[in-house]
């Protein structure tokens, strides 16, 4: 596994991830909720949405509202437009820019030129950062066998096209010939982007198709396919639902958080019950949060701090990651063999939903940024995205590739197969496979 760290506009850490097949080797929050007996709580919010297709009769949980405003074909965020996603139409020359402080200031020249949400790595970068990840295929890829690279929203297609510019370039003939490249893009406009992003380079189309579904489907994959492939997912993590867990104290145990629409009005309302939806039960367990890591904890606590934390309580939320465990299940069984390189921000900065790993909910209009204190307010004019915790990443994938269970359950005296684990920083890796001098600013090029 590679970890990729560097510093984004918004002065947000960002790590890439690259796993290779088995090899030997709180914020406080405000309590105004009410006791629904011993099986639920609730506290209400304000309105927050206006689409009753999205909460309607039906309580629903809180990564189906997430998936509904980013994705729903009406009205989700990424599906009304491409316009969220920034295309540059000339690669940035960082060896003519004078330190930080120029860069930055084209950086906002650029977002007020595009009116545009963001610009992803790849798209600043470019095609520099699509490069350095080309070439880390082609040093640890087979090349004997065709190359299957597989990238998991495409965004406007750079990363494609850079990557497919550099194999053909740099790549023995065949490698290029029999190569095959698949994005599977959720939104009908990014896809139709990517074709023609992609298709600037002629020879390029015979070796690129766009399909456009839900990754997370796994009826879209149709049958298991048992070859060695690659997996890339850009900024793709951030941006996977998240379910929302609750707890009105320190030592009472974990319950899901649903979602439902007040009789009469358009105001929602969070209802609080026991773990019971069994894949935020498999995240929670997966993360140490189950009741069975609670019950013992709670072994592990004097009477004394059960009797403080009931008189003064400190409601606890936390935001699990059950997309990612979702998409890493169904990538996991139906591309078993796949080696897996994913970018994104570890940290983001000014969130102001509360809760562990909570999200950042920013929309931008005008040229002007707005972030808000609930995610409720996301009405499909605003981005959901999530720092990615690269530490249960990892437990993740091992619990989704299996190793976890084989490990801890394996009874056999050979050694158990795990899969790799290397970390590197931005800087590491583009030293490594890029070309840093093409993305250093003059004045960091210069030797003291």
């Amino acid at each position: 596994m590679v970890l990729v760290n560097a510093r984004k506009p918004l002065s947000a850490a960002l790590r890439a991830v690259a796993y290779t097949p088995f090899t030997p080797l709180h914020p406080s929050f405000p309590h105004p909720f009410k006791s629904l007996g011993r099986e639920q709580l609730r506290w209400t919010t304000s309105p927050a949405f206006d689409s009753p297709s999205v909460v309607g009769d039906d309580p629903i949980l809180v990564r189906d509202f997430i998936r509904s405003a980013l994705y729903d074909p009406d009205h989700g965020y990424f599906s009304k437009r491409a316009g969220p996603v920034g295309v540059l139409d000339k690669s940035i020359r960082f060896n003519q820019l004078q330190g930080r402080s120029a860069y930055m200031h084209l950086l906002d020249k650029l977002y007020k030129q595009h009116d545009i949400a963001w610009f992803t790595p790849v798209e600043l970068f470019k095609p520099w950062y699509a490069h350095g990840i080309a070439e880390a295929i082609m040093r640890t890829a087979d090349l004997s066998i065709p190359l299957k690279i597989y990238e998991i929203g495409g965004g406007s297609g750079t990363c494609a096209k850079c990557i497919m510019d550099y194999i053909m370039l740099n790549a023995p003939p065949k490698v290029y010939n029999n190569m095959k490249y698949t994005s599977v893009e959720i939104s009908p406009s990014l896809a139709q982007r990517q074709l023609e992003t992609v298709g600037e380079v002629q020879s390029h189309f015979s070796r690129f198709k766009v399909e456009c579904r839900d990754a997370t489907d796994r009826s879209g994959w149709g049958d298991v396919k048992s070859y060695p492939c690659w997996v890339i997912m850009l900024e793709v993590l951030d941006n996977l639902p998240h379910d929302l867990i609750f707890s009105p104290n320190q030592v009472s145990p974990w319950m899901e958080v649903w979602l439902e629409q007040n009789h009469g009005s358009l105001q929602i309302s969070e209802a609080y019950k026991p773990l019971q939806d069994q894949l935020i039960s498999k995240c929670a367990k997966i993360i140490g949060l189950d009741n069975d890591h609670a019950a013992e904890r709670n072994r592990l606590i004097s009477a004394a701090t059960k009797v403080w934390s009931k008189a003064f309580p400190k409601p606890q939320r936390s935001w699990i990651p059950t997309g990612c465990l979702q998409l890493l299940e169904v990538l996991h069984w139906a591309l078993p063999k796949m080696s897996l390189i994913a970018s994104d921000f570890s940290y983001l900065p000014d969130i102001k939903v509360p809760g562990d790993r909570a999200p950042l909910v920013s929309t931008k209009k005008s040229g002007c940024t707005k972030d808000y204190s609930n995610y409720l307010d996301a009405k499909g004019d605003a981005d959901i995205f999530f720092p990615t915790d690269f530490w249960l990443l990892e437990k993740i994938d091992h619990y989704c590739s299996g190793w976890s269970n084989e490990h801890t359950g394996s009874r056999s005296s050979k050694p158990v197969k795990k899969r790799r684990t290397i970390t590197l920083d931005t800087a590491a890796f583009m030293e490594e496979f890029g070309l840093p001098i093409k993305t250093k600013a003059k004045w960091l090029q210069s030797t003291p």
